[in-house]
Formats: C-alpha cells, sequence, structure tokens
C-alpha cells in the first residue's frame, strides 16, 4: 500500500529521509523547549547570605544542540531541487496549507522557494518535525 501511495504523489525524496529529518527537527525542538518549559528555570534569585554556585558547561551545550542544527542543515542541503521542493511541499501538507489532493499545486508552489537559503528556511520551523510527519501521514507516505 504504501508503494502505490508513493507513487501516486510521485516522490522523489525518499520517505525514511524525511522521517530522519522529523527526529534531527525533533532533537532541535526539545533542545530549544526544555530551556523554557519551566519559565524562568535560568534565573538564580540570592538572598544576602548565599552564593550563585550555579556553573555548567554551556559551551559543550550549545556545541550539542549545533551539531544537530549542523548536521540537519547538511542534509538539507545535500538534497537536490526536487527533494526539496517534495520535502517543503510535505512541509506545507503538514501544516494544512495544501491538501493530499493538492500534491502538485503544493510542489508547484514549493519548487521557487528552493534556493540555497531553503535549509535555514527549514531550520527557521519550530514545528518542522511536527509538521513533516503530519505530511506524511497525510499523503499516506
Amino acid at each position: 500500500m504504501q508503494n502505490s501511495r508513493q507513487r501516486e504523489f510521485d516522490l522523489t525524496i525518499d520517505p525514511e529521509t524525511v522521517r530522519l529529518f522529523v527526529l534531527k527537527a525533533r532533537a532541535i525542538s526539545a533542545g530549544l523547549s526544555e530551556d523554557y518549559d519551566a519559565g524562568h528555570e535560568h534565573e538564580v534569585e540570592l538572598d544576602g547570605q548565599s552564593r550563585d554556585r550555579h556553573s555548567h558547561d554551556g559551551l559543550a551545550e550549545e556545541e550539542e544542540e549545533n551539531l544537530t542544527a549542523s548536521e540537519l542543515r547538511a542534509l538539507i542541503e545535500d538534497l537536490n531541487v526536487d527533494e526539496a521542493a517534495d520535502l517543503l511541499a510535505i512541509t506545507f501538507i503538514g501544516r494544512g496549507d495544501f491538501e493530499p489532493g493538492e500534491w502538485e499545486q503544493a510542489v508547484s508552489e514549493a519548487r521557487p522557494r528552493v534556493n540555497k537559503r531553503i535549509a535555514t528556511y527549514f531550520l527557521s520551523m519550530p514545528m518542522l518535525g511536527e509538521w513533516l510527519e503530519e505530511g506524511l501521514e497525510k499523503i499516506g507516505a
């Protein structure tokens, strides 16, 4: 069934590649969300007798987060124009801009947006992982 759906939508990008992007995007989002879930968890209140003993290896934490983003950026930049257009069309369908039956229109809308900054565009989407997963589900891939 999956192969017939895949042919129906004439995907140039492998759905397993998109699923890898979902995992990477979610890891990036989780890293950002953890910092903000508890509100002001990084603020340290001191009374007159307390000392700030808070320490962390911030560079190591930032490096790990940037590594995931760098990996996703590299994977996206390695896509050819057709694959990047499909990835963007899947995103459009996942976030509800287009219905699955409007696949060709979504790809047509995506294709002119594929340029050397497409990876930056994808990485600016906080819900990228969810939208890609939803898009794959909607097209049955």
